[in-house]
């Protein structure tokens, strides 16, 4: 009996034991986290708000967060080691500034946004591949002592960005600030319908395009796919450049369908449109929202609370400056704000030249957005539109005012005004009291704050809210050594194939040599039977 107790008492002891190295061992783990790497060369600022936020969430957790931008992030965290390389030089900033000042004065469309794209904005899209040749970026990958479990491209058509998998042997997950669409879902052999509408298409959640909406669709989706075309020309010549010298490198087709994950700043079920996606595309939309917004800046703060009739916030986002606008439309603009009842915070960059001094008007060159939206005084969202903006908006259950530029503002501009969060209005050729009655309408009418409170609750419910969504598939992918299965065989099909040409050839094909034998077997019946009795009978009557 006692050796029985003895042999017993030993199996529980070892098999406590045995728990608690696995428990400590499982701490040790999650206390060490992954080494993950951050490659952000855009110089879009607010692009790099939803990439660091993607970061954030994962040094939230635990993980070792290591970013490499061109820009200072506005984001960080104390798990995120950021390297910093500006590139764009005094000149060049010059050369941009003077693109996106040419789009401010003229409607929005997407039409300009092309024609900037492939003209100033060209110097920025290449630019970007300088970040990889610096020695900064060449320091991550030679040091053997860098190990990264996986690797994040923040896009910005820079698909050659593809190659750092193979770079540094390691999953490669896609981060991308809007939608699914046309340059995001070829890595993943998402497939792209001209039936579902592109970013500057507004159609309100629920709706059908109309007929006039489905030809522009179609035509922009050609147009897309043309320009698609011409970067992948640019694509290759910029990965061959960086890369090509390197045997072990893989080639720039084979690089491309070796992508793990894409993260989307969307949310289709609240926000539209509905279409199908394959499981590699997850959508994070609103990642840059806090649970909890941050202590507001004093000054901020003191302005905001005092504001008995309600704050307007006023902000054309991070790449449109107020040198950008045209002088009268700032004029329009001062008028209409300094003459409200409720006070207004205007981003404004040039604290020493601003539109004009009022008592209700607080300029500040750079705002904490989603911390003021979420005051209970802010009544008012007057925006240019951008896909964060709008969803910060949305979230916090703010009614907006649109005045969109270029990319994809005037149909997001579009999509809000038709879902009853808001007013739209041209920048360029607005009047002061069309301003104001806009103001005004959207302040007094308390149909937009109901509608974007109904709206909020459906675009914060979620199984996992945004943050969660990034921790769970980046772990899943890593856990998964790149989780290849979740791959869709279109990425390998190519474009043939993946568009079923080669079957409608085949069939078309096949299709003439059918009508050539029907053709020659009725030339030979009419030769054999009715052609030869028409001769008998003709031969009869002779």
């Amino acid at each position: 009996m006692t050796q029985s107790r003895s042999t017993w008492l030993g199996c529980s002891l070892g098999s406590l034991l045995a728990v608690l190295v696995l428990v400590l061992q499982t701490m040790n783990q999650e206390a060490e986290g992954a080494n993950i790497l951050g490659v952000f060369p855009g110089h879009g600022p607010s692009h790099l708000i939803v990439h660091m936020s993607v970061m954030k969430a994962l040094a939230e957790k635990g993980h070792n967060v290591t970013t490499i931008s061109t820009i200072v992030p506005k984001v960080t965290h104390k798990n995120i080691k950021q390297i910093v390389v500006p590139l764009i030089t005094p000149e060049e900033e010059k050369l941009l500034n003077s693109g996106i000042s040419g789009m401010a004065k003229e409607k929005g469309s997407i039409w300009t946004t092309m024609k900037v794209m492939v003209g100033s904005m060209s110097m920025m899209v290449e630019k970007q591949v300088e970040l990889l040749e610096h020695p900064r970026f060449q320091e991550l990958h030679q040091n053997k002592d860098n190990k990264f479990d996986v690797v994040f491209a923040g896009f910005f058509v820079n698909s050659y960005l593809v190659g750092l998998g193979a770079r540094f042997n390691a999953p490669v997950i896609i981060c991308w600030s809007g939608a699914p669409m046309l340059w995001v879902n070829k890595f993943l052999g998402n497939p792209e319908l001209s039936t579902v509408p592109q970013m500057q298409i507004g159609v309100a959640q629920g709706e059908v395009m109309t007929f006039q909406q489905r030809i522009q669709n179609f035509v922009s989706t050609l147009s897309f796919d043309a320009l698609d075309a011409y970067l992948e020309i640019k694509y290759k010549h910029f990965y061959n450049r960086v890369w090509g010298s390197d045997k072990s490198m893989p080639s720039y087709e084979e690089a491309k369908q070796n992508v793990s994950l894409v993260f989307c700043n969307s949310h289709a079920i609240s926000e539209g449109p509905i279409r199908a996606n394959v499981p590699a595309v997850v959508e994070v939309g609103g990642i840059q929202i806090k649970n909890k917004p941050d202590p507001l800046p004093q000054d901020i703060k003191e302005f905001l609370d005092k504001a008995k009739n309600g704050a307007v916030l006023f902000s054309l986002g991070s790449n449109l400056k107020g040198e950008h606008i045209k002088p009268d439309v700032v004029s329009t603009i001062f008028k209409a704000l300094s003459s409200i009842k409720q006070q207004v915070i205007w981003k404004w960059e040039d604290l020493e030249k601003t539109p004009g001094k009022a008592s209700n008007i607080l300029y500040k060159k750079w705002l904490p957005q989603d911390d003021i939206l979420a005051h209970p005084n802010i009544k008012l969202f007057i925006t240019h539109a951008g896909k964060g903006g709008v969803s910060e908006a949305q979230y916090h259950g703010v009614p907006m005012l649109a005045l969109p530029v270029f990319g994809d503002q005037p149909g997001n501009a579009d999509k809000l005004a038709l879902s009853g969060y808001g007013l739209s209005l041209d920048l360029n050729s607005m009047q002061v009291e069309e301003f104001k009655e806009a103001i005004k309408e959207i302040t007094e009418n308390p149909k937009y704050a109901q509608k974007l409170k109904a709206f909020s609750q459906l675009y914060r419910d979620r199984p996992m809210s945004a943050q969660e969504s990034v921790v769970y598939w980046t772990e899943y992918v890593i856990r998964h050594h790149g989780a290849p299965h979740m791959q869709s065989p279109l990425v390998k099909m190519g474009f043939m194939a993946s568009n079923n040409y080669d079957i409608y050839i085949l069939a078309i094909l096949v299709l003439y040599i059918l009508v050539k034998i029907n053709k020659i077997f009725w030339l030979f019946i009419w030769r054999k039977f009715v052609a030869k009795n028409t001769q008998k009978t003709k031969l009869k009557q002779n």
